[in-house]
């Protein structure tokens, strides 16, 4: 047990706890900041090595000098194009690497690892704001159904014959499909509205699984099938600018408004009566987050597949780190989620011959490091 001192006075509170107390002062901790921080710098440091490392080796310092140089050039033509005026300090570091490595690190790499970043950024702050709303530590990113919908979808595109940007499109919008219709089932039954939500998702998307069955079960053995199950255990193999451009805007933005509420899920996180007594709008403030959280599910889910564990896993090592305050365990997860799932992907792509899809190489890693967490909490979450 720690001692931290609520509004003023000393009280006992476990560094486990999920929740906070409702009289707790927000307040500036260095500590917390400098994790961050860390975590931050460990982001960078796991994006430059995914960016050198793959069956085309690189070295490291060419792809520093490269992205810099590829960053300034882009700013150069942007004052260019609004200007006219063309600076050459944006062109000044001389190109001493060939084409195909330029090629393979701002064409190949880069992209794939911002798609990375983005899908384990969106999971990590889905699940954690999924576990604060439900005040459950054992509630993921796909509880209401999103990922067995984006399933569905990705799945019918894939029998359509249809190519890559139809077939995330139709993952993201059978994705929020799924996530309407629970919502639709919860508003039916008024009882408890967010064990029936929570019922209906696991409704929701145990319909949705059977559909995914049906499909595979009719799909072409030699030439459909496989396609449906590669994308279903997740793969950021097909990642580029041109198909996950479109959902960028909606990845930031729902990450954004997260971000900025995430004070609040301090509050909603200790129930319904002491969030609206302490004059939180419970019935506008659910939803919103809710759907930012649906969002992101479902736009992480579009780029590279159904992936588990992160959502689960993440938001818990973040608690470890910072604390249960939403206030820096929401950056926290932004930052360990990105950095995680890119580390896995970059081992995925280069461990063997043969790329492995990412759902596999989470889950071997999330069971065990989920068992450790349960041991670690000793049953002290409330």
């Amino acid at each position: 047990m720690k001692r931290v001192e609520i509004a003023g006075q000393e009280n006992s509170h476990n560094s486990s706890d999920f929740t906070l107390s409702s009289n707790a002062k927000y307040r500036f901790y260095p500590g917390k900041v400098s994790i961050n921080f860390i975590l931050f710098l460990l982001l960078i440091g796991v994006l430059i090595t995914s960016l050198f490392m793959g069956r085309y080796p690189v070295d490291p310092v060419t792809v520093v000098v490269i992205v810099v140089s590829g960053i300034l050039e882009r700013i150069g033509d942007a004052i260019a194009n609004i200007t006219g005026v063309k600076i050459a300090f944006f062109w000044s570091i001389p190109h001493t690497w060939s084409i195909i490595v330029n090629t393979v690190v701002w064409d190949v790499r880069l992209p794939r690892a911002v798609a990375v970043v983005l899908a384990g950024s969106g999971l990590a702050v889905s699940g954690a704001t999924y576990q604060g709303v439900f005040r459950n530590p054992l509630v993921s990113e796909s509880i209401l159904g999103v990922s067995a919908g984006a399933g569905v979808g990705a799945a019918l595109a894939i029998l359509m014959d249809q190519g890559t940007g139809v077939i995330q499109l139709s993952a993201f919008v059978f994705g929020l499909l799924a996530v309407s219709m629970t919502f639709a089932i919860s508003r039916v039954y008024r009882s408890n509205p967010t064990l029936v939500l929570v019922l209906a998702g696991i409704i929701i998307g145990g319909l949705f699984s059977a559909v995914i069955s049906l499909l595979k079960f009719v799909a072409d053995p030699y030439s459909k099938l496989p396609d449906i199950v590669f994308w279903l255990m997740g793969s950021f193999a097909k990642a580029s600018t041109a198909n996950f451009i479109l959902v960028v805007p909606v990845i930031l933005i729902a990450m954004l408004v997260i971000v900025l509420l995430r004070w609040h899920l301090n509050v909603i996180s200790m129930g319904e009566e002491e969030a609206r007594s302490l004059g939180i709008d419970t019935k506008l403030f659910r939803p919103v987050v809710i759907v930012c959280s649906t969002l992101l599910t479902a736009a992480a889910v579009c780029i590279g597949g159904v992936i588990g564990w992160v959502g689960l896993i993440i938001p818990h090592i973040s608690r470890m780190l910072v604390g249960p305050d939403h206030k820096d365990m929401i950056i926290a997860s932004i930052l360990l989620g990105g950095s995680y799932l890119l580390a896995v992907d970059t081992l995925c792509r280069t461990l063997t011959s043969v790329e492995i899809p990412i759902s596999i190489v989470t889950s071997i890693l999330g069971a065990p490091m989920f068992l450790y967490l349960l041991y670690r909490a000793k049953k002290t979450w409330s």
